[in-house]
């Protein structure tokens, strides 16, 4: 059977993964609730999205769904058992260029760098890409720089 994933979710009560799919022989649009089962505040998100991912009753309907998708819906899932809001769950994957990371837990640290590097992966020029072009030189233009009272110390010793 082949299956294509058009959206996915999560639903807090019970705690579940929903799965909007498109049968591709049928095109038939469908709605599958995964209970997602032996999950508490305390558990490991991405041990759970692969067992998930792999579980022979869902691994057909998984197929498109990525593993960092999974992860994602099981992170909201854990930090609304851990009592945080949707709001505070969704914008801990947001980057915000201001934002201090050397502030952050392991935990949010971890999932604002792997927003970066999905970042990076979507912006990445490729050799095969038809704008792509090899030595790119730019000319930046220099700002200036903030002084800073230990800049102007370090200098009196030297």
């Amino acid at each position: 059977m082949s299956f294509e994933a058009k959206r996915c979710g999560v639903q807090f009560s019970p705690p579940s993964i929903v799965l909007i799919y498109q049968h591709k022989e049928t095109k038939d649009v469908r709605k599958r609730t995964i209970p997602v089962r032996n999950f508490s505040k305390y558990s490991d998100c991405s041990m759970a999205a692969e067992g998930l991912k792999n579980h022979p009753r869902h691994r057909d309907y998984l197929e498109g769904v990525s593993q960092s998708q999974l992860e994602k819906l099981h992170i909201i899932l854990r930090d609304h058992m851990q009592g945080l809001s949707l709001e505070h769950s969704l914008a801990s994957f947001r980057l915000d260029p201001d934002e201090d990371l050397n502030q952050l837990d392991d935990d949010k640290l971890a999932r604002k760098k792997g927003k970066m590097d999905e970042l990076f992966e979507k912006n990445r020029k490729h050799k095969d890409d038809p704008d792509f072009v090899y030595d790119l030189e730019m000319d930046f233009t220099k700002t200036t720089q903030e002084k800073c009272s230990w800049d102007e110390e370090s200098d009196d010793g030297f």
